[in-house]
């Protein structure tokens, strides 16, 4: 009897993280803004999540071409394109939202703090400076 205990016990545990993982990785795909001005790719990085810019408006020349991230402060990565660089880091899931990440602003070069959630199957970001509450929210 108490190794079936056992044996139920370890059963709902599995169930439980394998939930939790399948949860966690819903964030996992392409996802675009609602103006439709940015695309980017969402994807798991040891345990944290990611995102790197496929396609937006600002990043790209009029020949479609990348731009460059000109005002990243690392002079080294100046001439790298800002098509297909990271541009969401360090996600991690807690509580049915993605937070402790860091969303980089190309048109300063600078990261700022930043929390993820799913609501009716869109892609919600919140990027802020100090406190989330004076921050952005992009859908």
């Amino acid at each position: 009897m108490v190794n079936f205990k056992k044996l139920l016990f370890s059963i709902f545990l599995l169930s439980s993280i394998t939930f939790q993982a399948q949860k966690a990785d819903a964030i996992i795909g392409i996802w675009e803004t609602e103006k439709g001005d940015a695309k980017i790719e969402v994807f798991k990085s040891e345990s944290t999540y990611k995102a790197k810019l496929l396609w937006g408006k600002d990043a790209v020349n009029k020949d479609n071409s990348s731009k460059k991230d000109i005002n990243n402060p690392d002079q080294k990565l100046r001439n790298h394109d800002l098509i297909g660089s990271i541009i969401i880091k360090d996600l991690i899931f807690d509580d049915n939202e993605w937070s402790n990440g860091h969303v980089y602003n190309n048109a300063n070069g600078k990261w700022y703090k930043c929390y993820v959630w799913l609501e009716k199957s869109k892609f919600h970001l919140r990027g802020y400076l100090g406190l989330p509450a004076f921050g952005q929210t992009t859908k």
